[in-house]
This record gives structure tokens, C-alpha cells and sequence, in this order.
């Protein structure tokens, strides 16, 4: 019940505002919400750094990430990793506890070993009730009802032991019959009828060119579960061409997007993203520069000048 009310306010809302046609693509978007400092979700207190750990072109250390994302006002980050980085796990947890930074989410396993145990212990030592942001490319058998079972038991085991200290896991959407957002969405509800309350949905633009054409319909039916949205330029790509990772403000089709998320009533935290193995501060810059660039046409005002990127260069 709470779903189909979720779907009708965000359905209400595109007929009561009525829609603008995302360029490129057959979806409409809601017209404009006016924001405030109170309900900005892309104001720079609720952006999350995220993929700036092992693919930092600097290859920052701990106490070198903390002060950048301190120096340039981001308050909000996510921490993915290789095994070598895990060592050094807790130096960061200190660090970022230093300059009052939150750790919003955790890159974490599909399944509870080695380093999901030591994840999770950490955790735990510094009382931290974070975000275990999971993908799987696990075989999950032939049929959608064995593949919805087995996930649920595989991120079931996985919620139990991050709920023990507070924790949420969150399916992120990676590639995959796992990364698929109804697949998802299918996983969750089966563990919230299952009493699994502690789970939720991370959802990544950047592996998300192949919802485009339905990305309205899609974040609709997402809405209710979602924990955290990353943000990625986004333009209509050919079929096979990959996921460029390019900075917000330079895709066509940003604007449209970002309004979706915005006028769906969306409150959660905004990723910002740098898996390119460029200066991890200097595409964080530019990603902030290009929602800068993009918050005021979403109420309607001129677009001004594109800023320019630090970090990228559009093909040509």
C-alpha cells in the first residue's frame, strides 16, 4: 500500500504540474518546483564524494582526502576501496571523524567474509551507522522467483548483521540481473515482508544509460526505497558504447534529469562522482560547478554560460 501511494503522489504530481519532454528521449519530466535552502537536495551540505579513493589520480592518503573534501565544503562521503586500502580503513574513520565529515556509505562484499567482517568491526569500533552499499554479479539461478529468493537470502544476511550495529544496506545498481532497478526493487520488498526493515536502494546515473528513455517512470517506481541518487553528465549514447563517466552540467540531457529527481519529492543525500582516475578534487569541483550552473534553470531562470570543466574534455 505504501508503494501504490508512493507511485500515485509522484503520478499526481506530473499530471497537477504538468510535464516537460526530456530532449532525446520519449519520457516527460515534472515542471518546475520552486526550492528553498531547507528542501535543496543539491545544495552543497547534502553532496556525497563518492569513487575518490582508488581511482584518485592523486591517490590521496587518508588524511589527505579528509582535508580536500574539508577545504572544498563537502561534508558527505562514501568510501570505496581495493584490498589496499583496507588497511588503512580505520585511519580514515579517524580522520574523517576529525573534520566532522559523515561517512554516508560503504563500498561493501555480497557476501559476509574476510573483509565484510573487518567492514563491519571497524564500524562497529567507531559507532558509525553508515550505508553498505552492495552489487553482485552472483549466479542467482534461471527464473525471476529462484533469483528474487536467493538474492533475498544472500542481502538478507547481509541487512541482519548491519542492523546489529546500525547500519543500512543499500542494493546498488551495478550490471547484472542484481543491478537491474525492478530486480531491486523486487529483492527489498520480499526482505521488508521478511521483517528486514534495514535496506534500501543506491542508485548511480552513470550505469543507468540504459533507463533513460523510462527514468521518470523507473525513479517513480523507485522513489520510496531509494537511500541515495549519484549523479553523472548524462546524454543518449549508442547501445554498447560503454559508461562514460563525465561531469554533471555537461550532458544533455542533465537538466531534464535533475529536475525529476527534485520535483519527485526525492529528500535523500546527492552523490557526486569521480571514476575516471583524474585529480579526484578537481572533478568533485567540477561536478559542483555544473549543479551550480543547473539549479537556477530548474525554476525557470536563464542557463547563463556553461562552466568549464577542470577534469574533462568533450570528445570530439
Amino acid at each position: 500500500m505504501a508503494i501504490l501511494k508512493a507511485r500515485l503522489r509522484f503520478g499526481a504530481l506530473l499530471v497537477a504540474l504538468g510535464a516537460v519532454v526530456l530532449p532525446g528521449s520519449g519520457f516527460a519530466a515534472p515542471t518546475t518546483r520552486p526550492s528553498s535552502p531547507e528542501t535543496d537536495i543539491f545544495a552543497r551540505s547534502n553532496l556525497v564524494a563518492w569513487c575518490i579513493v582508488p581511482y584518485d589520480g592523486k591517490q590521496r592518503t587518508p588524511e589527505q582526502r579528509a582535508e580536500m573534501l574539508s577545504r572544498i565544503g563537502l561534508r558527505k562521503f562514501s568510501y570505496d576501496w581495493r584490498a589496499k586500502h583496507l588497511p588503512d580503513f580505520e585511519t580514515e574513520l579517524d580522520e574523517l571523524e576529525k573534520r566532522k565529515i559523515e561517512l554516508t556509505g560503504v563500498w561493501f562484499p555480497d557476501t559476509l567474509n574476510k573483509d565484510a567482517r573487518f567492514i563491519l568491526k571497524c564500524l562497529a569500533k567507531h559507532h558509525l551507522h553508515t550505508q553498505l552499499w552492495v552489487s553482485s554479479w552472483a549466479n542467482y539461478g534461471n527464473d525471476q522467483e529462484s533469483r528474487v529468493k536467493f538474492a533475498s537470502q544472500r542481502m538478507g544476511a547481509i541487512a541482519e548483521e548491519a542492523g546489529k550495529i546500525g547500519c543500512t544496506l543499500g542494493l546498488y545498481n551495478h550490471g547484472g540481473w542484481f543491478g537491474e532497478p525492478e530486480n531491486e526493487i523486487a529483492i527489498v520488498q520480499r526482505l521488508k515482508s521478511e521483517g528486514i526493515k534495514n535496506v534500501g536502494i543506491v542508485y548511480s546515473l552513470h550505469h543507468g544509460y540504459g533507463d533513460l528513455d523510462r527514468f521518470a517512470e523507473l525513479f517513480g517506481k523507485m522513489l520510496p526505497y531509494l537511500l541515495d541518487v549519484n549523479l553523472n553528465g548524462m546524454s543518449k549514447i549508442p547501445h554498447g558504447a560503454g559508461e562514460p563517466v563525465v561531469p554533471v552540467g555537461h550532458g544533455a540531457l542533465d537538466v531534464s534529469l535533475l529536475k525529476i529527481i527534485r520535483d519527485s519529492g526525492y529528500a535523500g543525500p546527492i552523490g557526486i562522482i569521480n571514476e575516471s582516475n583524474e585529480d579526484a578534487e578537481m572533478r568533485l569541483l567540477d561536478n559542483i560547478d555544473g549543479i551550480n550552473w543547473i539549479v537556477p534553470q530548474l525554476d525557470g531562470k536563464p542557463a547563463g554560460e556553461r562552466p568549464g570543466a577542470r577534469s574533462w574534455h568533450a570528445p570530439k
